[in-house]
């Protein structure tokens, strides 16, 4: 059974139940403990609860930031590609400016006030459902390693007519690559 269908069936059952003896409350409550497949105890329980509906009430502090902070938030923050919120928070101020200067309308002053008030903390908080999403990746200049690698040439020593300990060549290839590195410099 399903959470609805048995909340139906309860109702249905409640009103009988809560007017029965003694020896019909107990018949009653077999055969809901059958049909619903609850414990007897579990069935008193909800029978004898009022028809109460719960209220879904956020527990703790209410929130601070509306949508339209979050939302205006949200611009800047794409605005900058997506920058860190340790990194946007103190940059905030100027690029409120900036986007006003812009034509960006969702910047009042009330919502600028708050954005300045925001924390880092908070800030990532409020826009973890948008980095969730991703499909975003900054500019970068750093390649991946192995591209890097096969792009430096390397001169080792030729390991046939003579020994080398692994030591020595670790050390020339080292030495390789900051000549190689320094003279691309």
């Amino acid at each position: 059974m399903t959470r609805s269908s048995i909340r139906e069936y309860t109702e249905a059952v409640r009103g009988r139940y809560l007017r029965a003896s003694k020896k019909e409350k107990s018949n009653i409550l077999d055969e809901f403990t059958k049909v619903t497949g609850y414990h007897r105890k579990a069935a008193i329980r909800l029978l004898h609860r009022r028809n109460q509906h719960r209220v879904n009430k956020r527990c703790g502090r209410p929130q601070q930031y509306g949508s339209t902070v979050v939302g205006a938030l949200r611009v800047a923050w794409e605005a900058t590609d997506r920058l860190c919120s340790k990194r946007l928070q103190p940059f905030l101020p100027e690029l409120v400016k900036v986007l006003r200067r812009h034509g960006n309308t969702t910047m009042t002053t009330e919502i600028e006030a708050q954005l300045y008030r925001m924390s880092p903390s908070t800030i990532d908080r409020r826009l973890r459902p948008w980095r969730r999403l991703g499909g975003h990746r900054p500019f970068t200049t750093t390649k991946p390693g192995s591209l890097l690698k096969s792009s430096i040439p390397i001169r080792a020593p030729s390991l046939t007519g003579r020994r080398t300990d692994l030591a020595s060549l670790r050390l020339t290839w080292c030495l390789t690559v900051v000549i190689v590195a320094g003279a691309s410099t």
